[in-house]
């Protein structure tokens, strides 16, 4: 990963300054992680602290890190099955304690943002996106397929998640959003403003090829259901196109009853194979409505357009008619429309690596310091206005 260079580090500028990560959860690794790993390397040595770590889940890297835990890494089956302890987050992170700490930095796509924060320090919220089981329930509830039961049981909770979630974000000092979606997530329902930092792409890994594309489209991540790779599937089998499919999860199952014989499923696949699957590909297809999505801009980077659905992350990341093209609604029929006429010669490889970059893990931790830079002097010059107003008050 590339560092900043020619700029003092943070940690040059303040060398007195404590710095403490907090994550939601660590037993699974997706692009939360992948911010998270950016955080590390841009923070050596800060602490992590997280509600629960199921080390074997992990890579074994993190097994180097400070990772410190709540009374939720006691409970049995919480690295299997965290979904089921979703009413003790919110305890268990109130529960955190920061006594001591000058910056903390939070990773937020649940409730890490709830963590008491010390009256000196900052408190900067990487924002993933606000809450999405409690401020989305009902596309998850419809999306899940929830039995009716459960969803009465749950609806008061969801209600009191809200409220808590509302206030927790009161009480963060700036807020960084992932993307125009996720921004205007928090102004809807958080009430705040704040500032735009994609997350790092590791544009390196990816390099087009300089071949003409191949005879397949691609698509893949995470098989869970609401990444909506069943249009995909179904969309690219109903028009007997080539698809390979890369990943796994818990809709692989659903996935290849739907699939006709032009749809091809790799499972798990090392670097080096996406790199060649991205750089072959006619289109990366990418049908979910995502907070923000790295896998296109990856496919972007290995110099091959995207198909993705107009909504979320995409509108932030693909240029219709330049890197890709966008589907207005997420149906197999709006999916067919665009693919039928899709030519993958009219786009530029160069075009899609030079959109790719703008996402760098370069970039990100460069706007990353300078926003952590510049809160950090509002917040002490701030602190000695305060200061000096009490001082002319009067004695102590």
């Amino acid at each position: 990963m590339c560092a900043v260079e020619k700029e003092p580090s943070l940690f040059e500028s303040h060398p007195e300054l404590r710095v403490a990560l907090v994550h939601d959860w660590l037993n699974q690794v997706g692009g939360a992680e992948n911010v998270l790993e950016a955080l590390v390397r841009l923070f050596p040595g800060a602490p992590i602290f997280t509600s629960m770590y199921g080390a074997d889940r992990m890579p074994a890297g993190y097994r180097s890190w400070d990772i410190r835990t709540t009374f939720m890494q006691r409970l049995p089956g919480v690295t299997t099955h965290h979904q089921a302890y979703l009413p003790l987050y919110p305890l268990a992170f109130r529960q955190v304690d920061l006594r001591g700490y000058d910056l903390v930095l939070s990773n937020k796509s649940a409730f890490c943002h709830g963590v008491p924060v010390p009256e000196d320090a900052v408190h900067i919220c990487y924002c993933l996106t606000p809450t999405r089981f409690v401020w989305q329930y009902e596309n998850y509830r419809q999306r899940e397929a929830l039995p009716p039961a459960l969803d009465i049981v749950l609806k008061p909770l969801i209600a009191f998640l809200r409220r808590w979630d509302y206030a927790a974000a009161q009480r963060v000092h700036h807020f960084i959003a992932i993307s125009s979606e996720v921004q205007a997530r928090i102004r809807r329902f958080y009430g705040r403003e704040s500032t735009v930092i994609y997350p790092p792409v590791d544009v390196s890994r990816f390099r087009p090829s300089g071949e003409p594309p191949g005879d397949y489209f691609l698509a893949g991540g995470r098989l869970i259901p609401y990444k909506r790779l069943d249009l995909a599937v179904r969309a690219c089998s109903a028009l007997g196109l080539k698809l390979l499919v890369y990943g796994d999860g818990r809709d692989r199952s659903a996935l290849e009853r739907l699939a006709g014989p032009t749809v091809t499923f790799l499972g798990r696949v090392g670097w080096d194979r996406l790199a060649q699957l991205y750089a072959g590909a006619r289109a990366f297809i990418f049908p979910g409505l995502e907070d923000f999505g790295i896998a296109p801009l990856e496919a972007q980077a290995a110099g091959r357009p995207v198909i993705a659905f107009r909504g979320g992350g995409a509108l932030d990341t693909v240029i219709p008619g330049q890197t890709g093209e966008f589907f207005t609604e997420q149906s197999v029929e709006a999916l067919q429309a665009v693919l039928e006429r899709f030519d993958p010669a009219a786009y530029d490889p160069q075009l899609c690596r030079q959109n790719a970059e703008r996402f760098s893990s370069a970039r990100f931790e460069k706007e990353l310091l300078a926003f952590v830079a510049g809160c950090l002097a509002g917040h002490r010059g701030a602190r000695q206005t305060l200061d000096g107003s009490r001082g002319q008050a009067g004695p102590k």
